[in-house]
């Protein structure tokens, strides 16, 4: 059990409540608040590859700090520690918990079932040679260069000289019914607005040319005097510019669609300097030409290109691709780009040390983000946006072609950039830091002797011999963690069905398994798994299937914890509902509920919940063994009504300098709803009932408790 000493020096056996007590709300949420504002920044880790939904750093360093360090946190979070603790994750994702364990001098044991996260958190802690992956991949980026740059200029409109193509803009296109002219799919005309540019920038779909015009100025069409502010389309209909033909688009819309060319950003390094903007053209003749050599060129070599055929299976994300005709994951790809991503590709595969070469491909896997053509271009910050900029596959009528090498030191997206991050992120990980905004200036604070960077274990028993960490492929009850063996368990499960891990990580994996030689966990054709703990509609998994994977998980997670150990987890939902399956999981697996912590995940800005009622906040439960605590709760709650520790947890976050919304206050009463039903039914809980009737017992009692 674990104790504290009391003022002789007798042990108590009153239990421990660390985390929840020492936690401290207004600090760290200052902290998580500012880190998710520059992530890449602050946390440079994530630089090694694209995951979803990613929790602060700074939250579970707080956590594991105020659970094992008896300094208050806002103290000893500047410090180096050596804890000394094994920590299980069995949920890893993007690798949070286990970055955070590992700087703390702890050993981690992680697993999860996605093989594209197993990756990603290998990359992370397997230590390589950082100049290396830096000069084999420049020396890549240039013989890709050779290869292929040529299919990336353009003439210079003002001396007319040769220039790098930033970024193709193309617009979806179907003939019009009615009078057989091609029709330009455009839910807005403006390509550019003038923020970071000097003008408005539009295209016209009568005649295609790119018009600038100053802020303010009537936006017509030089050549046909168009009004530019006139859409082709509003919602699913289409109007004919020539005829004024009205019509339904979806059904005129090839399987997959066609696109237009309508716009092209470029970059002459002899002219740049003296321009106060961006440059922008009407494509000509020859930009229309490198395409078709672009198609002609692939068609004569891609049978030694090892370029994905596979299917896009359907799914509650990918069916909007089924429906738009993108029957294989290639077709969201044009020509120039498979030809491009292809003979990358082979230049990788050739890379012959091989820690260089997985380094190699996970830039791969993480850059063809976007390289595809569901990227858009972002009409304030004139640059392409990420494919998963939302947690799902968009389908717009725009699309953005980015540079696949990519122009150094000019614009984002190529490989050359996602070269340069990778390595940033190795060196973070070589060498982490924290950003104190203490004394009003951003200060870096280092915090070794410990890095991110670690011996990778073989089995649990190496875990306990030195600072190590287990990373496995395997749902995370497969951990196969001894009895009272790990100290804590910290982890970020799925939140039900918010996202769809599978569906978008296979967009990255289907790539990424044509670079790797021998990889077990990559031998199934997609990174779907029937144990996945994920609420599904596609394939039947509703909520008693998605609380049945939660009990399996956190049954085997609190039969590994020492007595007294915490398991801690956060979450958040917009449904009440979905708070349901932690109340079953919770029980059965014999913990109780001791706190429920408020901490920032999201930035109010993020493009999936911005003008959303969704939550920025997520709750943390503090779940202890309940044999141990009994019915003993953290002084911090007891006697508190759900009422009463919202307002503690507002005023808490409100110190921090933000002001939880009514999403936030929702998901929060949510949270502290779910644990007082785990005190109420845990005295009397049956596990040996069917998953449904505990459901409905859970959901029942929830509803009872006042403030719900």
């Amino acid at each position: 059990m674990a104790t504290r000493p009391d003022l002789t020096g007798a042990e108590s056996s009153e239990p421990v409540f660390s985390a929840e007590c020492r936690f401290d709300v207004p600090f760290v949420a200052r902290l998580a608040m500012r880190e998710k504002q520059v992530q890449q920044s602050a946390r440079p880790v994530i630089g090694i590859h694209k995951w979803f939904a990613r929790r602060p750093g700074s939250v579970f360093r707080s956590l594991l700090l105020a659970e094992f360090c008896d300094d208050p946190v806002s103290d000893a979070y500047w410090r180096t520690h050596s804890l000394g603790k094994i920590v299980a994750e069995p949920f890893m994702g993007g690798g949070t918990t286990v970055y955070e364990s590992l700087r703390l001098g702890c050993s981690v044991a992680a697993s999860d079932i996605n093989p594209i996260s197993e990756w990603l958190v290998r990359e992370a802690v397997d230590p390589v040679d950082v100049m290396a992956v830096r000069d084999w991949g420049t020396g890549v980026w240039n013989a890709l260069r050779e290869r292929v740059s040529d299919l990336y200029m353009t003439k210079c409109l003002t001396c007319y000289g040769d220039a790098d193509v930033k970024y193709f803009l193309w617009n979806k296109v179907c003939d019009c019914p009615s009078c057989d002219g091609r029709v330009i799919l455009q839910p807005s005309s403006r390509i550019a607005r003038a923020v970071r540019h000097t003008h408005e920038v539009y295209v016209c779909p009568v005649c295609q040319a790119t018009e600038q015009v100053l802020p303010g100025s009537d936006p017509t069409c030089s050549t046909c005097a168009r009004d530019l502010t006139r859409p082709t389309t509003v919602r699913s209909t289409a109007t004919c510019p020539r005829c004024a033909h009205e019509f339904a688009y979806a059904a005129a819309v090839g399987k997959p669609p066609d696109h237009e060319l309508v716009c092209i950003e470029y970059h002459c390094r002899r002219c740049y300097k003296g321009l106060n903007g961006r440059q922008f053209k009407t494509p000509d003749d020859d930009d229309r030409a490198s395409a078709v050599a672009a198609a002609a060129r692939l068609a004569a070599i891609e049978e030694h290109l090892p370029i994905p055929d596979d299917a896009v299976p359907a799914g509650d994300e990918t069916d909007r691709l089924l429906r738009w005709g993108y029957k294989r994951y290639r077709d969201l790809f044009n020509d120039r780009q498979l030809l491009s991503l292809g003979t990358l590709a082979n230049l990788i595969r050739e890379v012959p040390d091989m820690r260089v070469r997985r380094a190699l491909a996970t830039v791969f896997s993480d850059f063809i983000r976007y390289q595809n053509l569901l990227c858009r271009y972002d009409v304030y910050a004139l640059k392409c946006q990420d494919v998963f900029a939302v947690h799902g596959f968009p389908v717009g009528l725009s699309a953005c072609e980015n540079n696949v090498p990519g122009i150094q030191g000019v614009g984002s997206g190529g490989f050359i950039h996602f070269v340069d991050k990778y390595c940033r992120a190795k060196d973070y990980t070589q060498q982490p830091y924290e950003i104190s905004y203490s004394t009003g200036r951003k200060k870096i604070v280092p915090t070794l002797p410990y890095p991110i960077e670690a011996p990778l274990a073989d089995n649990f028993l190496s875990l306990t011999t030195d600072r190590r960490a287990l990373i496995t492929c395997a749902p995370g009850q497969s951990l196969g963690l001894p009895p009272n063996s790990v100290d804590a368990v910290l982890t970020d499960p799925p939140y039900f069905s918010n996202v769809q891990y599978s569906e978008l990580m296979d967009f990255c994996y289907v790539w990424l398994r044509k670079l790797v030689d021998d990889e077990p966990s990559f031998a199934s054709d997609t990174t779907r798994h029937e144990a996945e703990v994920t609420g599904n509609t596609t394939l039947g998994r509703g909520l008693s299937e998605f609380t049945a994977a939660m009990i399996a998980v956190y049954t085997a997670m609190a039969a590994a914890l020492k007595p007294g150990g915490p398991l801690a987890f956060t979450y958040h939902h917009n449904d009440p509902i979905a708070y349901a399956p932690l109340v079953v999981a919770i029980l059965d697996a014999n913990l109780t509920c001791t706190d429920v912590l408020p901490a920032p995940a999201e930035m109010a800005a993020s493009i999936h919940i911005n003008n959303t009622r969704s939550s920025i906040l997520d709750s943390i439960f503090v779940c202890r063994d309940a044999v141990t605590v009994g019915d003993a709760v953290s002084p911090t709650v007891a006697g508190m009504s759900v009422g009463e520790l919202i307002s503690r947890d507002v005023d808490a976050i409100s110190r921090s300098g933000y002001q939880p919304t009514p999403g936030d206050i929702a998901c929060l009463r949510a949270g502290h709803v779910a644990a007082f039903a785990i005190r109420l039914l845990v005295a009397t809980w049956n596990t040996e009932r069917l998953v449904g009737d505990k459901l409905a017992l859970a959901h029942s009692t929830m509803a009872r408790i006042p403030d719900w």
